[in-house]
């Protein structure tokens, strides 16, 4: 498959795209605003400069419903990660310890290819720190055929200005809520600021996104949805995202409620909180969707039976790339 790109369509896209790769000179493109020059090799806390590099891009069924369906979601993992839990599920990839660089052309020709596997959307894993690039690629499959939604599959700790300059492109934000407790996003995520950043991230998708589109199989074609993953110990801290996302927002997004906490020996700063060295309590979990019931959710996600898994992690064996 080639990719050529055809000049004189999209203006606004070619303008915010030129605009995106000036901002990899001094980036600022998630909160933590390191303002390196990775196009000079530079790299700030994400770890990258600014070539881009994957794992894996193939169909995954793990996710919501609307975003697997029968046959997948077409997933790209990005290497490296603008947050830094220490109790990361993908550590590998996210400490940037795994990855193969991948140019702008050939993500575009992996976009178009998961849309000949059937993918039911082009799913961006951990996407914030190239975003610049990604753009750039959506632009090019999308003028070489590519018709289904792009899923910007984030952490939530985003920076408004360049969710901004994605508007028009993203179809679905499938985004993390974290912590409402801003200890707990310093302990584990070294960002205090999290909760407020991430309040004005989710502002901006609900804007972009509005109501939840669904087509007739039940496929998502447009919205957001807001993870939580229940950390062990720590159902307090659940229970207040669920409510300031439904409080908020109401039922115009959809609030995924996550059981799946996986304690991975490996992962290199775990053992800072041995508290974390254990799985989600069946009790833990069904006091958060409980509460999420008497509170009046009605558009969400739960997971059922045993999820806590390595099983469920992937390999990051560059398949697809």
């Amino acid at each position: 498959m080639r990719i050529e790109e055809n000049t004189g369509q999209r203006t606004q896209a070619d303008v915010s795209a030129d605009s995106f790769r000036s901002r990899y000179e001094r980036c600022t493109l998630c909160p933590r605003a390191c303002g390196v020059n990775r196009n000079a090799g530079k790299t700030g806390f994400c770890r990258m400069d600014a070539r881009m590099f994957g794992a894996r891009a193939a169909l995954h069924m793990w996710e919501e419903p609307c975003i697997s369906g029968e046959t997948g979601s077409g997933t790209v993992f990005f290497s490296g990660c603008t947050l830094g839990c220490i109790y990361c599920q993908n550590y590998e990839i996210a400490r940037a310890q795994v990855g193969r660089e991948v140019t702008v052309p050939r993500l575009a020709e992996i976009f178009l290819e998961l849309q000949e596997k059937k993918a039911v959307n082009v799913n961006l894993v951990t996407p914030t720190h190239y975003a610049p690039s990604i753009l750039e690629a959506l632009k090019l499959a999308r003028k070489q055929g590519l018709v289904i939604p792009a899923v910007y599959n984030c952490s939530g700790y985003e920076s408004v200005e360049a969710l901004r300059m994605l508007d028009g492109w993203i179809d679905i934000y499938l985004t993390d809520f974290k912590y409402m407790e801003p200890e707990l996003a310093a302990r584990y995520s070294r960002a205090a600021d999290y909760p407020e950043r991430a309040k004005e991230a989710l502002a901006e998708m609900v804007r972009q996104t509005g109501e939840a589109v669904f087509e007739e199989n039940g496929m998502m074609r447009r919205g957001t949805i807001v993870r939580h993953l229940l950390l062990p110990g720590h159902v307090r801290n659940a229970k207040e995202v669920v409510k300031y996302v439904f409080e908020t927002y109401g039922n115009r997004v959809w609030i995924s409620l996550m059981n799946q906490y996986t304690p991975v020996e490996k992962a290199e700063r775990l053992r800072e909180a041995p508290e974390l060295k254990r799985k989600v309590t069946k009790r833990e979990y069904e006091a958060l969707v409980d509460y999420a019931v008497e509170i009046g959710v009605e558009n969400g996600f739960i997971q059922e039976g045993e999820t806590a898994e390595e099983s469920f992690i992937p390999a990051f064996d560059f398949e697809g790339l």
